[in-house]
């Protein structure tokens, strides 16, 4: 047997394996004999006539196909395991020659690419020191005031900001249209929650006031009998309400029932801490984005396309199990965005891209630096995860290849490592 590896562009090469003498003679041999079980001649039990009349009934081709496609993954992993090669991908078979004397695969195999480090360590990237300042802390409260507010019933006319509680019916050319009614619906005003121009005429009216409400529906309204069409709604005010904002004391911090903020002073504190809190793990978290971004953008890899594609449509899955999660059929973000999946791909692309050179020079590095996972980093992942989860070791070990966690921990542990050198 004798094979040759040429590497090509893109990580992408081509294996050729010869097969001839004795090797491929007895490959034939069996092809035939595989054969010959299934021929029948009159007068002989399936697969007990003589050789010389069952030769007649087969082709001398069928033989050296069936022969070629029994030895294929045997020369594959000769040439493989030769020439050191790693597959990432299933490869593609042609041959170069096939008779009787002798058979040449050639395989076109995707191999991972070769990456060529940069700079990874001793980065000068730091963490951004951060500050809170009043202004954020004001604004965390006014949005815990907003939070706690009270609903007062009031006897004035309704503004911007109140809550009419009305009762309306929609007409379209004086017939009463489905979904249009609703009663005792509390209605902020200026939430924008009904249609355009809708919540802007309830402005000025009191507590027993009817009134027409004139609008047109949005022309990419989802009910297409609706869309682009001028109604009419019959409204009732049956209460306006008023939204009063609580007062900034000790009062309100026991309302706010946070531990160890008992009064206003100690609420002030823990929402400062929490707030800076906040923002140095945005700062740490942009620094080590930072960091990777340069270490990759550092080292040149020529990522084979069969990478990103994969990569592409795993992104896609992922995104498509998110919208299911938030109950929001795909078919219909493709509609409301106006695009197609062969779009969505391509945005997704260089993501992936971008994912895939991160990960590749990753491993590189953990190769270099020899960082090595042993049996105990493996077991005590295994337990971090089954304490997250809440379920048995033994479980996770069933859904979860030690290969893959293998994997997963080299590369948490070089990027550990350029963490640590920078």
């Amino acid at each position: 047997m004798k094979t040759n590896w040429t590497l090509q562009e893109k990580a992408t090469g081509e294996l050729t394996v010869l097969i001839e003498g004795d090797t491929w003679k007895q490959a034939q041999e069996k092809a035939f004999d595989k054969l010959a079980k299934s021929v029948e001649i009159d007068g002989f039990r399936k697969g007990s006539a003589p050789k010389a009349l069952v030769e007649k009934q087969i082709k001398s081709e069928s033989i050296l196909m069936e022969a070629m496609e029994a030895i294929a993954q045997e020369a594959l992993m000769a040439g493989v395991e030769e020439h050191a090669i790693e597959l990432i991908a299933r490869p593609t078979l042609d041959l170069n020659s096939l008779d009787e004397n002798k058979v040449e695969y050639k395989f076109t195999i995707v191999t991972r690419p070769e990456v060529t480090l940069g700079t990874y360590t001793n980065l000068g990237i730091e963490v951004e020191k951060v500050k809170v300042g009043k202004k954020e802390i004001d604004e965390k409260l006014a949005s815990l005031q907003e939070q706690f507010a009270e609903l007062i019933v009031k006897d004035e006319a309704v503004s911007s900001g109140d809550t009419a509680v009305i009762d309306f019916e929609g007409f379209l050319a004086g017939v009463a249209f489905e979904g249009g009614k609703g009663e005792n619906y509390p209605l902020e005003i200026g939430s924008n929650s009904f249609i355009p121009g809708f919540e802007d005429q309830l402005i000025g009216a009191k507590t027993g006031d009817e009134m027409d409400v004139n609008v047109t529906f949005p022309k990419e309204y989802q009910a297409e009998d609706l869309a682009g069409k001028d109604v009419v709604f019959k409204v009732k005010v049956n209460e306006v309400k008023q939204r009063v904002l609580p007062e900034l004391n000790d009062d309100f911090a026991k309302d706010v029932n946070r531990e160890g903020a008992d009064t206003f002073e100690a609420l002030k504190k823990l929402i400062k801490e929490e707030l800076l809190e906040e923002k140095e793990k945005v700062a740490k978290e942009e620094a080590e984005s930072k960091m990777l971004t340069t270490v990759t953008d550092n080292a040149t890899v020529d990522i084979p396309d069969i990478m990103i594609q994969d990569e592409t449509e795993n992104l896609l899955e992922d995104f498509k199990q998110r919208l299911q999660q938030q109950g929001f059929p795909y078919e219909q973000f493709l509609q409301m965005t106006g695009q197609d999946e062969a779009a969505l791909r391509e945005q997704m692309a260089k993501d992936a891209e971008n994912k895939v050179k991160l990960r590749l020079v990753l491993d590189a590095i953990a190769k270099k630096e020899n960082l090595e996972v042993n049996a105990e980093d493996i077991e005590a992942e295994y337990q971090t995860i089954a304490d997250m989860y809440q379920m048995e070791v033994e479980k996770v070990k069933e859904m979860l290849p030690e290969s893959s966690m293998m994997y997963d921990l080299k590369i948490r542990k070089a990027f550990d490592f350029i963490k640590n050198s920078v």
